[in-house]
C-alpha cells in the first residue's frame, strides 16, 4: 500500500498548499449565502416544526460545500494531470486501479469535510442547530463526500479539456447540489419538482445528513442511506472499470 499512501499524501499537499482558496474561499462562500437567505427568509420560512430557518440552512450550506469541494478536487487534480501530461508519473509506477481510486476519492473526502467543518464553526455564530444523532452527521458527510469524489473522478477520466469539466460541472453537478433540499423543505414545492427531487440522490445526502442535526427529514433517514450508499456503490464500481481499462488515461 506504499503507493497509495504516497499518492493520497500528494493529493492531500495538492489542495492543502493553496487552503485560502480549496478551503477559506468555500467557507466564506456559504457564509455569504446563509447571511443573504437568513436575513431575507428567517421571519418567513419555518421548514420543520420549532426550528429557525437559519439554523436549518446551516446543515444543507455545510452539505452542499463538502458536495462541492469533494468533486472540485477529484476532478480538478485528474484534469491538469492529464493536460499537463504529468498522469504518466501516476499510470507507470505498478499502482493498482484500487489504489488509484482509493487515494483520489478519500483525499476528496478529506478536503470535502475539511471545508464542512469550517463552514459549520463559522456559521454558529448565526444559530446553533442540534447535533441529535452524530453518527448519522458522520456517515452522511463521508457518504456524501465520496459520492460526489467519485462523480469527480468519471468527471476528470472523461474530460480531455477544461471546458468539458466546466459543462459537467454546470450542467450536473451545480443543478443537483442547488435542487436538493438545501434552502427548503422538499415538500414545500409543487408535485411535479417533488417528484423530481425524489430522484435526486444528491437531496438524499442532504438529507440525512440534515435528520442527524434535528431529527427530523423529509424522508426516512434509512432510505436516504439505502439511495446514497448504493449510488456510491454503482458509481464506485463503473469508475473501478473505467480505471482497469485505461479509458481514455492511457493514450
Amino acid at each position: 500500500m506504499q503507493g497509495f499512501i504516497t499518492l493520497f499524501y500528494k493529493e492531500i499537499l495538492r489542495f492543502w498548499k493553496v487552503s485560502f482558496q480549496t478551503v477559506a474561499a468555500p467557507v466564506l462562500t456559504a457564509v455569504l449565502y446563509l447571511m443573504i437567505f437568513s436575513h431575507v427568509l428567517e421571519s418567513h420560512v419555518e421548514a420543520y416544526p420549532g426550528v429557525r430557518y437559519t439554523a436549518f440552512l446551516i446543515p444543507g450550506l455545510a452539505m452542499m460545500s463538502m458536495l462541492q469541494n469533494a468533486f472540485a478536487n477529484s476532478s480538478s487534480s485528474l484534469i491538469q494531470s492529464k493536460i499537463t501530461g504529468n498522469i504518466v508519473f501516476i499510470l507507470l509506477p505498478p499502482l493498482s486501479h484500487l489504489e488509484f481510486f482509493s487515494a483520489y476519492v478519500l483525499a476528496a473526502v478529506v478536503r470535502g469535510v475539511v471545508v464542512g467543518a469550517g463552514v459549520m464553526l463559522v456559521t454558529l455564530l448565526f444559530a446553533l442547530p442540534d447535533f441529535k444523532y452524530p453518527l448519522w452527521v458522520l456517515l452522511f458527510a463521508l457518504l456524501g463526500s465520496g459520492l460526489m469524489a467519485v462523480l469527480g473522478l468519471i468527471a476528470g477520466i472523461w474530460a480531455e479539456k477544461f471546458d468539458q469539466l466546466a459543462a459537467f460541472q454546470n450542467f450536473i453537478i451545480v443543478p443537483l447540489t442547488f435542487l436538493s433540499g438545501v434552502f427548503y423543505s422538499i415538500h414545500s414545492l409543487p408535485s411535479f419538482w417533488l417528484g423530481v427531487s425524489h430522484l435526486n440522490p444528491v437531496f438524499y445526502a442532504i438529507d440525512g445528513f440534515r435528520y442527524g442535526f434535528f431529527g427530523a427529514s423529509d424522508v426516512s433517514p434509512w432510505l436516504s442511506l439505502t439511495v446514497v450508499g448504493g449510488t456510491f456503490l454503482l458509481l464506485a464500481s463503473f469508475t473501478l472499470h473505467l480505471l482497469r481499462t485505461g479509458y481514455r488515461l492511457k493514450h
